[in-house]
């Protein structure tokens, strides 16, 4: 029997950026499985991405899946 292959660096299902602004107002990049996927003005444009991408039952703020870049997920200027 052979002992599995040693476990990479764990990346989080979302990425979510920290805060830019351009025309629009103040936003922060969305990243799922590593695709861009938009972005987001509130926790609840995170929470549709997530949506769409088939991860609805995901805990925004479960660490090993979401990770937030820039501030946590009451961050939004």
């Amino acid at each position: 029997m052979t002992d599995p292959a040693p476990t990479e660096h764990h990346h989080a299902h979302v990425v979510v950026h920290p805060v830019q602004t351009d025309s629009t107002g103040p936003f922060r990049r969305v990243d799922i499985l590593g695709e861009s996927v938009g972005k987001a003005y509130s926790l609840e444009d995170v929470a549709e991405f997530c949506r769409r991408a088939g991860l609805e039952e995901l805990d925004l703020d479960a660490e090993r899946m979401v990770e937030w870049r820039g501030g946590g997920h009451d961050v939004w200027e």
